[in-house]
């Protein structure tokens, strides 16, 4: 049996997980979550609040499974992409226990990870991974031994632009309540679809035009808010939905895996269920607690890579901020 210890601090959670190559898989699953008091997420306070905390994580990830430092057979970390002086927390952390305790130390990619753990929760075989959070928006599919990108978005993020959006407008933060995302409760509320920006471009996305006009539109008090928030969220959503379409039909598969944080919402969820119902094809959707960062996500695509040779020496271990999805081997797609 391997066992596997995944860092996860790209952006606002410093995750610790612990994984096996034996069913059941996760051992165990520890976050320290970074919530700002206002605005959104500063990298340098992120960064110190993670080293506050990560000790305690690691501690309570170890004490929960019952296993020791000893009992681990290798380290894993997400080196990129993210944020900065957030990656280098982890990647510090990460190296230091590798060379201490005499560890394999295992690169990841963060993108790789969300798609990874969302096929081990879903048992999804061969999807076209619709992938969205915070930094990412993508549409990709395993071909030739690399995810390729069908879509992508050419601004801002679907997750950033939705914080963005209810944070200028005062709802937020906190940006999600009881699982549900401010603009999701707020467009609860709306009725009408107002004129505002839809940009598709082939299979890429667009948001900062829906965001610009959304916000002057409310800040010149020439709709009501709810209505407003109900006008972004299906403009969004369905844009999403329509380049995810556009995928499937370029690239022939009959599985939709939804990852990321986005991943979470119900209104989505719904808009996807029809589109697959009509294409005939299977939708599966990551669960809420693994749609969000972790180190179960780090913990499991690092044992996937260290069953396939891929370790890293520790000096060598540098973030990537841009590493981008189509830019790493995935051996195990073989």
């Amino acid at each position: 049996m391997v066992i596997v210890l995944g860092i996860e601090s790209t952006a606002h959670t410093f995750g610790v997980g612990l994984v096996r190559d034996e069913a059941p898989y996760i051992i165990s699953d520890v976050r320290e979550n970074y919530l700002p008091e206002k605005g959104g997420i500063h990298p340098r306070e992120a960064a110190l609040f993670f080293m506050d905390r990560a000790p305690q994580a690691i501690a309570r990830a170890l004490k929960s499974s019952s296993l020791g430092i000893e009992s681990i057979d290798a380290v894993a970390v997400a080196l990129g992409p993210g944020l900065g002086p957030c990656l280098r927390v982890g990647a510090t952390i990460a190296r230091a226990l590798a060379t201490y305790f005499n560890k394999p130390l295992v690169p990841v990619n963060h993108a790789v990870a969300h798609i990874e753990i969302g096929k081990l929760v879903t048992n999804a075989k061969d999807p076209l991974v619709v992938y969205l959070s915070g930094g990412n928006t993508l549409i990709a599919a395993l071909i030739s031994g690399r995810y390729r990108i069908f879509g992508e978005t050419l601004d801002i993020a679907l997750g950033n632009f939705m914080d963005t959006f209810v944070r200028e407008v005062g709802l937020a933060p906190p940006y999600v309540v009881n699982g549900v995302h401010q603009l999701d409760r707020c467009a609860e509320k709306g009725r009408r679809i107002l004129n505002l920006p839809y940009v598709v471009k082939g299979q890429d996305v667009s948001f900062s035009g829906l965001l610009t006009a959304a916000l002057r539109m409310y800040r010149e008090g020439r709709a009501d808010l709810e209505d407003i928030c109900h006008s972004v969220r299906e403009i969004a959503y369905s844009a999403i939905v329509e380049v995810t379409e556009r995928g499937l039909a370029h690239t022939g598969k009959n599985e939709v895996l939804v990852v990321g944080g986005v991943a979470a919402s119900k209104y989505l969820r719904e808009k996807f269920e029809l589109m697959t119902k009509s294409r005939n094809c299977e939708l599966y959707v990551v669960p809420p607690k693994y749609a969000v960062d972790n180190g179960v996500m780090i913990a499991w695509t690092g044992l996937l890579n260290l069953k396939h040779g891929i370790t890293i020496e520790p000096e060598e271990a540098y973030v990537k901020q841009r590493w981008r999805l189509d830019q790493v081997d995935i051996p195990w797609s073989k």
